[in-house]
Order: structure tokens, then C-alpha cells, then sequence
């Protein structure tokens, strides 16, 4: 199986994986908005291993690596790659679900997530707890690597209570991921602190030691397509993961389109029936909510139609809405 890690433009741009954010209907809504020179991967969900490997858990996590067959079609007309994320602290239940991915999907990638920093999963060993034990890090690594020929990547931070990166970094190279993406926080930092984008010099510091070209990728607080190819000059690093900037501007990855009122209603709209179209009564509605603001917004009206739009509970009610607001304002 190619490493398609290695084939990506410089810098690559990716959408991150984001709970109850990036499922199938919102990634073909970020591929219609996007051009494919500015969008090279995205992100299923992060999910369970735990939950993969029990048959009765599997029911319950397995819409997280959905991808629809109008989503598959858009990720080969545009070349984008899609990677699954998954999370643990167990090196067989790694492995027992790679092997289970691998078989029953058609992902282009296999992404294991040791930066997460909520605490709830902290506490289980999981996800950037991963960062304080460098050696089950490296078996879960290992583990995930033999049950797939698909490539392997990193997601992680700096460290977890105090910046460790050169170190971090260096030990995780020594485990030949297909990719390093690295977020420039700690999980102690959440997301209450900027990013420290520094920190990217000591990363690109430990792969220059090692002698590996390993893709690195930065996360944290990109907000645009420029701000990254100006941190890019500063940080030469092979591309950039874009997690709360597409909550600010879902067309972040079409940075010479100016999108219009028509154009944020319009996609709201096509949104929210796809969602309602893939998930029906299995997914709440109130979970769709969260998206209202990332298209209703910077224009005349628009605080009083998300108000409006926060009180709906159906699609119906969302379509007359907008609908009533279209016409209101001869749009």
C-alpha cells in the first residue's frame, strides 16, 4: 500500500478530527466548499477501540467511520485522502481494530489519537495521557502498524503538563509513523492558551537529528490559509491541520472565494438535510445546532436568525425559517 503521506503538497493542508463535528454529512459539505489544491486529507471522528473489538460496543461506535456513498464519490473526484482516527490504551485492542477497519472499510489511512486532552479520557490512559508513557505509546504504535498495510500517523501535543517536545518527537520518530501531527499545546494547556508555535522549532530540531523526513504536520490556532503559509516561513514544516478555523469560516480551504448571505443560508440548508438524510432518529437534531453559527454570521440579521434557528427542532422548521428570512430580506 503507497504512503500517500509522502505524495501531499507542501504545505498540506487537513481538516481535523473533531467529535460530533466531522461525520460524513459535514466532510462532503467541507469538500463541496473547498478546492482540492488547498484540502489534501480529512478526518473521520475519533474512535474506540475498545468499542470496535465488543460486538454490542461496535453498534455503537461504527457510524463514527461512516462515509456515504455521495461523500466517497466527491473524495475521488477531488483526490482528497480520508483517514480514520482511532483511540485506546490497549496495544492488542489497537491492533484487533485496525485489523477490523481494514477489513470492513475503504480508508486511505489509519491515525492514531495521542493528543486528545479531555479529561475524562485522560483518565483512562488514553489519548495525551499516552504522552507520560512513551512505551505503551510505542507498542500501540507498533501494534497498530502490523494489522494494516494502510499508513500509520501520529496526532499528539507537546507534552502533557509541561512542554517535552524535542524529546517526544524524537521518541516517536524512532517508531516510523507514516506522519507526525503535532499540536502545539499540552493537554494541561486545553485549548485556554494560544497556541505556542515555538515549539514547532524544536520538533523540526528532533527530525533533522534523526535524519528522517517524516511528514510534520502543526496544528493549533490557523485560522487562515495565509496565517499558515506565513507560519510556514517561520516553521518549515510539511503542512498544517485546521480544527477550530473551519468553525470560523467552513470555506477556509477556498481562501479566494468570499461566500454570500445566499451562499451561507444556501449551504446551511444543503447541510442540514444531509445530516437529517444520514442520520434520521439516530443522531440528535440538537447536535446539528452547533453548526448554525459557522454559516449564520457577519451579516445584517443574522444574531436574530440564529436565535430563531437555535429554537427549531425539526429540518421542516429550519427550511421555513430560512426560508421566511430569504424572503423578508429579498434574498
Amino acid at each position: 500500500m503507497q504512503n500517500f503521506w509522502n505524495d501531499l503538497k507542501n504545505p498540506s493542508f487537513l481538516l481535523a478530527p473533531m467529535e460530533d463535528v466531522t461525520d460524513t454529512a459535514f466532510r462532503e459539505i467541507v469538500l463541496h466548499l473547498s478546492n482540492p489544491q488547498y484540502l489534501q486529507v480529512l478526518y473521520t471522528e475519533f474512535t474506540n477501540t475498545d468499542g470496535l473489538c465488543h460486538p454490542i460496543g461496535r453498534d455503537k461506535v461504527k457510524s463514527r467511520l461512516q462515509v456515504n456513498p455521495s461523500e466517497r464519490k466527491l473524495l475521488k473526484e477531488k483526490g482528497v485522502k480520508l483517514v480514520a482516527q482511532i483511540w485506546g490504551n490497549n496495544p492488542e485492542k489497537f491492533y484487533e481494530a485496525t485489523k477490523y477497519i481494514d477489513e470492513n472499510y475503504d480508508f486511505d489511512g489509519i491515525d492514531i489519537n495521542m493528543g486528545c486532552p479531555v479529561k475524562k479520557v485522560v483518565k483512562q490512559g488514553s489519548c495525551s495521557a499516552l504522552i507520560k508513557f512513551p512505551d505503551l505509546a510505542g507498542e500501540i504504535i507498533q501494534a497498530t502498524k502490523e494489522a494494516t498495510q494502510l499508513p500509520v500517523s501520529v496526532k499528539t501535543r507537546t507534552g502533557f503538563t509541561q512542554h517535552i517536545t524535542k524529546a517526544w518527537i524524537g521518541f516517536l520518530l524512532t517508531q516510523k509513523p507514516a506522519a507526525i501531527i503535532l499540536h502545539t499545546r499540552t493537554q494541561k494547556m486545553q485549548t485556554d492558551f494560544p497556541a505556542e508555535w515555538e515549539e514547532m522549532t524544536k520538533a523540526l530540531e528532533a527530525r533533522d537529528e534523526s535524519d528522517s523526513t517524516i511528514p510534520l504536520i502543526g496544528n493549533g490556532d490557523v485560522f487562515s490559509v495565509k496565517e499558515a503559509l506565513d507560519l510556514q516561513k517561520k516553521y518549515p514544516i510539511d503542512g498544517f491541520m485546521i480544527g477550530r478555523g473551519i468553525f470560523q469560516n467552513p470555506w477556509f480551504f477556498n481562501p479566494d472565494f468570499t461566500p454570500t448571505i445566499k451562499d451561507k443560508l444556501d449551504t446551511l440548508i444543503e447541510h442540514s438535510r444531509l445530516y437529517v438524510q444520514t442520520w434520521g432518529p439516530e443522531r440528535n437534531f440538537q447536535v446539528l445546532k452547533r453548526f448554525f453559527k459557522i454559516y449564520i454570521n457577519d451579516f445584517n440579521g443574522a444574531a436574530a436568525l440564529r436565535a430563531e434557528l437555535m429554537d427549531t427542532n425539526e429540518l421542516i422548521e429550519v427550511e421555513n425559517v430560512i426560508d421566511s428570512f430569504k424572503k423578508t430580506h429579498r434574498i
